[in-house]
């Protein structure tokens, strides 16, 4: 939406430039996405000064050249080559310095400089119309019937208009900021001046001569109807200052009633309509809606079928004569020709006009408005404010007073706010009586108060402020989003009441995402042997909770880890000839520490045998430590956790494993089960084995989504293969490229791993795969060569690695 910052101070007073004025209206939620300058001859005729020829003589060296001396108000009058006939002695004349940049009608733009012009000197040049934007015209240069002092600026003397375009990216919720008066409203709220509105009290029928009736068939889709008739009108151009405002903000000019209209509308926020009162059959308008399948010819010479849903205006003859709030129709427009005018300031269904606009593609200033929501209250105001603009542009006469057909009146919303919802949402304390002030400067009036709550009227072209939460925001967008204090810990507040997260629900999820990934769930019981601790001296934190009245030693005591009973689980199916498992179990464990009891939920998983079933296509292969830690990163992943790290670890449990931490808070750990624990339950298959802190998990999960853009450059792969020492471990490798490179690392991949032949004794070789984008551009080679040398400088450097290449 385009606002013209000159236009704007008809009704507010801004003491602001155009660009501080745009970060005003940004902070009220106004977006300014642009201020530029605007001037309806480009270049403002910058210049461009009215100089007067003082003497005119024949140029000797060309026949169609003349040298004259024009005295432009400096000291010394200036010697110019002129070569258009028309140019004497005496003349008034439009002069272009040295230095001035000229934008011709046609053509690029080109800068005056002294010079030498066939052997004579030339200080300027003397302008023609087209030569400067005014028109099309080259027959001489411009002569002007002028008094003003020479030298006096061009712009001045054709009234060049200088402006700003203020661009803002409208919300579709704020339709009542969809005009000038509109923005104006938003900047006395947000510094508390008063809105000048133009004074409609001279308003009144000059006579009856030409009375219209209304009936409205559709209340739903059009609340009210209003319209007022002006006879004896004269259609011509419109005034100078009318086309300037419209140009301002980009609307070309068509005529003086038109442009009335259109002013209006960008005035006020209300669409109006010019009907040529003389081809409205009947003197009467009907609001209806026709059968499906009616044509109809709009204004740009298009015949259109008519939907069920189109809302039109039509005559006394049921004929249709505009599309309401979209298009006007080619039979019922302003003419040259037009005397008489119906002119029509109406409130249209949203709903309604935004079926309409979907169905035909048309998009209208009108439409925009009506399909966001309008002012049902400023119909009358804008017709009268219309009205008087047309009387003393166009001249004529109102003949008839104005009709208004509001069967059901649009009444303020009436919405009741809680002080601690106010605290809540906008995380600051605002003093009550400040918040009242800025509601009043929004034109919400404080119905009934009382010590913690209180009851406020929003008025109908307020069409977003439906709740208790948008009240909220408009209080803390005009306080100011800038003056709410960061706390240290970034978080949100609500107003409704959400349910409880349901650990349930997280569980199911979990349980899905791993059965999806051939897992099976088991259940088993929290009672065991204390014996399989006893075996293996195996120490838990806290002590065993021992059973009162066991039924056996088996299940003398609660357990405090998950594995054993899910050990017996593997036995079990192992010893029945299915050996490849892929098992998980939500459980808890228990221990008793400092006289009291504690229990904790855990995610156990559980794989062993062969990756996949034996199959012609692919070869099978046993399952690895890094198959069950891919579940594991799943997992955590579908927690939300980031910054996971991962610690090589020796364990009781473990031949060998790692512990999983993050913002060193224990997740949980993975390894291989130990061999003899294995042998007590008869396993002869290794057993790779996970336990996680559901809890954490849980409390970690965050069911939002981040959206990002598509990249729009492209990723580059650069594989690279080093020799390592066996000790160092891959985590080392990643945290040293990852600190190396933040910015360009996408991905890093390791497809292949090698230690045996031709190799040295203690090497190992990495083949990694390294996944480069810049968001910003596409990299280049240079780039993407110095990246990789900066890697392999440092892998070299601090890991002893050796780049094979």
């Amino acid at each position: 939406m385009t606002i013209s910052y000159n236009w704007l101070k008809d009704y507010i007073n801004i003491s602001e430039n155009a660009e501080d004025l745009g970060k005003i209206l940004t902070s009220t939620g106004l977006e300014v996405e642009s201020v530029e300058p605007f001037e309806t001859l480009k270049g403002g005729l910058a210049g461009l000064v009215v100089g007067e020829v003082l003497t005119c003589a024949k140029h000797p060296n060309a026949d169609k050249l003349s040298l004259t001396t024009v005295d432009v108000g400096q000291s010394q009058p200036l010697s110019i080559v002129c070569g258009a006939a028309n140019v004497a002695a005496g003349q008034k004349v439009v002069v272009a310095l040295p230095g001035t940049t000229l934008y011709p009608k046609s053509g690029e733009p080109f800068t005056i400089n002294a010079t030498k012009i066939r052997g004579e000197k030339s200080e300027g040049m003397i302008c023609a119309e087209d030569e400067i934007g005014l028109s099309d015209n080259h027959d001489g240069i411009i002569v002007l019937n002028t008094k003003v002092a020479n030298g006096t600026p061009a712009a001045d003397v054709f009234r060049v208009c200088s402006d700003y375009r203020i661009e803002i990216g409208l919300t579709p919720n704020r339709a009542d900021a969809a005009s000038h008066l509109g923005v104006a409203r938003d900047i006395k709220a947000a510094k508390n001046r008063e809105v000048k509105w133009p004074d409609v009290a001279a308003f009144k029928p000059d006579n009856n001569s030409l009375p219209i009736t209304v009936e409205v068939k559709n209340i739903k889709a059009c609340p009210r109807y209003s319209a007022v008739t002006l006879t004896d009108i004269t259609v011509t151009d419109s005034p100078e200052w009318l086309k300037n405002r419209l140009l301002a903000i980009g609307q070309t000019p068509i005529n003086n009633i038109v442009d009335i209209t259109n002013y209006v509308l960008h005035e006020t926020g209300q669409p109006l309509h010019a009907f040529d009162a003389d081809t409205i059959a009947g003197n009467n308008v009907i609001v209806q809606t026709l059968p499906e399948g009616t044509p109809f010819t709009t204004l740009d010479k298009k015949e259109r079928k008519l939907t069920a849903t189109d809302l039109m205006i039509c005559n006394g003859k049921g004929e249709a004569m505009c599309i309401a709030g979209v298009f006007g129709g080619i039979k019922s427009g302003i003419t040259a020709s037009t005397k008489n005018i119906f002119l029509e300031s109406a409130c249209f269904s949203p709903d309604f006009i935004r079926k309409t606009v979907l169905h035909h593609g048309l998009k209208t200033d009108a439409s925009f408005r009506f399909e966001r929501g309008t002012d049902p209250n400023i119909t009358v105001y804008a017709l009268r404010r219309a009205a008087l603009l047309i009387k003393e542009i166009a001249g004529g006469k109102i003949s008839s007073g104005v009709v208004d057909v509001y069967p059901e009146k649009i009444n303020n919303r009436q919405i009741a706010l809680k002080d601690k919802h106010i605290r809540r949402l906008i995380g600051k304390e605002i003093p009550r009586q400040e918040v009242f002030e800025i509601l009043n400067r929004l034109d919400i009036t404080i119905e009934s108060k009382t010590n913690d709550r209180f009851t406020v009227s929003v008025p109908p072209y307020r069409v977003d402020v439906q709740q208790e939460a948008d009240v909220i925001e408009e209080i803390l967008r005009i306080y100011g989003f800038d003056r709410v204090e960061l706390k240290e810990a970034a978080s949100s507040d609500f107003i409704a009441e959400f349910p409880a997260n349901d650990p349930n629900k997280y569980r199911r999820a979990i349980g899905e995402l791993l059965t999806g990934n051939g897992f099976f769930e088991i259940w088993t019981n929290s009672l065991t042997s204390h014996a399989y601790q006893e075996k293996h001296s195996l120490q838990f934190e806290g002590k065993p909770v021992e059973m009162l009245n066991k039924l056996s030693e088996e299940q003398g005591i609660l357990r405090q880890t998950l594995l054993f009973t899910g050990l017996e689980v593997c036995a079990y199916n192992i010893n029945r000839k299915q050996k490849d498992l892929r098992l998980f179990e939500f459980g808890k464990i228990y221990r008793k520490e400092g006289g009291s009891y504690h229990e904790e939920e855990q995610l156990a998983l559980f794989v062993t045998g062969n990756y996949e079933t034996e199959n012609w296509q692919n070869k099978t292969r046993e399952v690895t430590y890094h198959d069950i830690a891919q579940q594991v990163y799943h997992i955590i992943k579908k927690a939300g956790l980031t910054g996971t790290e991962q610690e090589v670890i020796t364990d009781q449990l473990f031949e060998y494993g790692s512990k999983l931490s993050t913002n060193n808070s224990p997740i949980g750990k993975i390894g291989l089960v130990k061999s003899a624990i294995l042998k007590d339950f008869g396993i002869k298959q290794p057993v790779f084995y996970a336990e996680l802190d559901s809890a954490l998990l849980f409390k970690a999960a965050n069911p939002k989504l981040v959206v990002r853009e598509v990249p729009r450059f492209p990723e580059v792969r650069r594989d690279l293969s080093l020799v390592l020492d066996k000790q160092v471990r891959f985590d080392d490798v990643r945290k040293l490229i990852l600190a190396t490179e933040k910015e360009l690392i996408r991905e890093l991949v390791v497809f292949d791993v090698y230690e045996g032949k031709n190799l040295p004794e203690g090497k190992k070789a990495y083949a990694l795969g390294f996944i480069l984008q810049d968001e910003t551009k596409t990299l280049t080679d240079q780039e993407i060569d110095a990246t990789m040398n900066r890697l392999m400088a440092a892998l070299e450097n601090r890991l002893g690695a050796v780049i094979r290449k």
